[in-house]
């Protein structure tokens, strides 16, 4: 049976150690994260929360070895290797700089969901929330807390099927149990209806941190991200149907946005920001002709739907292109 100890790993707030203790023995890691998830939102206070931030070292930074739970500053470690390689000496000063900063303003460290993100990219988003308001910024950072949580515990729980304990593992989803509306969402709800009057300017501050729809291009020929591409993000314009197969080409495409991909092949804002996505169907296109003008494509669209329950996703559509082969994904 897991003890306190183990979950404090986990998520270094002792209110929600106690909590998983008590909640278990867990028969798999699904039954152990949907407790995990009721009792971070709904059961642990604002000073638990604050415990779990301060359990995090910044990035850029090495766990203490003094610190409470040696299993999370070693997890820390590895959750920041991508962060740490990719890092130069001006990026790390330029990190160390607005971690001060970030920490002056909020008063806790910046936390990130930071497996498999290099320095840059984790330093745009610090640059980005850090206009945040601090109870909005307060919520962002318990809901990428419980995403840290959540891939903990599948180390945690991958660690005990290795040793021979007969506890299910499965693979970490995104998914949000409905262990009743999670706190985070009440919050949010009221902080909107709290800053709305009828004759106030509509807030610029979004839960959101980027666009609802981004993407990237790989070029897997030369192993490099593909910058210099010219991307379009439209949406179908008919409110009376969806496209069928054969109108996608000529149908009433309305234009949202385009730019070029950068040197890290990212194509950059290609919508506002909005909260909520309007439901319906979208195409990015990019110009793949000029990229590879001895290619077999003059062009790529991709066609992809947004339904009513999924207006509040995220949605990634990344390209990876080669002269002659081509594929795509719904990343995160």
């Amino acid at each position: 049976m897991l003890g306190e100890k183990e979950w404090l790993a986990c998520c270094g707030s002792v209110k929600f150690a106690q909590e998983m203790v008590s909640a278990g023995p867990f028969s798999n890691y699904q039954e152990a994260l949907d407790a995990a998830k009721d009792i971070w939102f709904n059961k642990v206070d604002v000073n638990g929360w604050l415990e779990a931030f301060a359990a995090h070292p910044q990035i850029g930074e090495s766990p203490s070895q003094t610190h409470k739970s040696p299993t999370s500053a070693q997890w820390s470690k590895g959750e920041q290797s991508t962060a740490l390689a990719t890092a130069t000496d001006s990026t790390l000063e330029e990190l160390f700089e607005w971690n001060a900063r970030y920490r002056q303003k909020f008063g806790f460290v910046f936390l990130i969901f930071a497996s498999g993100r290099s320095s840059p990219e984790i330093l745009a988003e610090m640059k980005r929330r850090y206009h945040n308001r601090p109870i909005v910024e307060f919520v962002l950072a318990a809901e990428e807390q419980m995403k840290i949580t959540e891939l903990r515990l599948s180390k945690l729980f991958s660690a005990n099927a290795t040793s021979g304990s007969t506890i299910k593992t499965h693979h970490t989803t995104d998914v949000v149990t409905k262990a009743g509306e999670d706190r985070v969402s009440i919050i949010g709800g009221h902080l909107i209806a709290a800053n709305e009057t009828p004759t106030s300017k509509p807030s610029a501050t979004f839960t959101r941190t980027r666009p609802p729809i981004t993407t990237h291009i790989l070029d897997v020929a030369r192993g490099f991200p593909a910058a210099g591409i010219e991307v379009r993000l439209e949406t179908w314009d008919n409110g009376q149907s969806r496209p069928l197969f054969g109108q996608a080409d000529s149908g009433p495409w309305n234009l949202l946005g385009s730019s070029t991909t950068d040197k890290d092949g990212r194509s950059g804002q290609l919508m506002n920001m909005v909260d909520a996505l309007n439901p319906g169907v979208y195409r990015i296109s990019f110009n793949t002709g000029k990229y590879n003008p001895e290619g077999f494509f003059p062009f790529v669209s991709i066609v992809f739907e947004v339904r009513e329950s999924q207006k509040f996703e995220h949605f990634h559509v990344p390209l990876l292109l080669s002269p002659f082969s081509l594929s795509t994904y719904r990343g995160s």
